[in-house]
């Protein structure tokens, strides 16, 4: 019952890797090469080197659902958000299906699907995001697809909104409440074909995202 972290050493990855190995969820981090896993060494959690832009498909060997937090990054063209955020998305989430997961987890972006709406710089990342989604959608492995806003660096609080209704406007969330909510989101199986937004809030992650 282990999970492929694919994205591992970002800012994400690294929270959710720390917080689920302390909470017992076997998992597996996915780093890029081997001067990234120091990291993972010193909090005993296993790595496995892979690149998204070769051959990947060992990576997910022995695990049951895959979590792809991968990004290209802020300093980055939109070639690299083409080939990260986009295709890479869609090998992982055909690798997936290859080899029978049981569900892949995707952080894409709240509005996503209005790639035009977003600050122009944005819009390549935005419409990577929107067909990634798509894509996993329209695919044979089931899926749970979360849809973050404007993330900060803020203390987590373990405390989540799910519309901007409830936030009254706000549309930002701290990475490391995604990366409590994504934590809580691996152990519950049952949540699948499922997608939301997320927001900093009031509500516990539990209530706010159900079982």
């Amino acid at each position: 019952m282990t999970t492929l972290v694919i994205g591992a050493n970002g800012q994400i990855g690294r929270q959710v890797c720390a917080i689920a190995h302390r909470q017992g969820h076997p998992i597996r981090a996915m780093i890029r090469s081997a001067e990234q896993r120091d990291w993972f060494e010193q909090q005993g959690i296993e790595t496995v080197v892979a690149d998204l832009e070769g051959d990947f498909a060992s990576a997910f060997e022995g695990c049951d659902q895959v979590l792809f937090t991968a990004g290209s990054g802020p300093n980055t063209g939109p070639d690299k958000t083409l080939l990260i955020d986009l295709y890479a998305a869609t090998r992982v989430a055909d690798e997936a299906s290859r080899q029978g997961l049981d569900r892949m987890l995707m952080v894409s972006a709240m509005r996503a699907e209005q790639p035009l709406q977003a600050p122009e710089k944005l819009r390549p990342y935005m419409a990577a995001k929107f067909a990634a989604d798509a894509y996993l959608r329209s695919s044979k492995v089931d899926h749970v697809i979360v849809k973050p806003g404007r993330l900060t660096d803020d203390d987590a609080t373990g405390r989540v909104a799910t519309s901007l209704d409830e936030t009254g406007g706000k549309n930002q969330i701290s990475r490391a409440n995604v990366a409590q909510a994504l934590v809580y989101l691996l152990g519950q199986r049952k949540i699948r074909n499922h997608e939301t937004v997320l927001l900093d809030g009031e509500r516990e992650i539990a209530e706010a995202l159900g079982d």
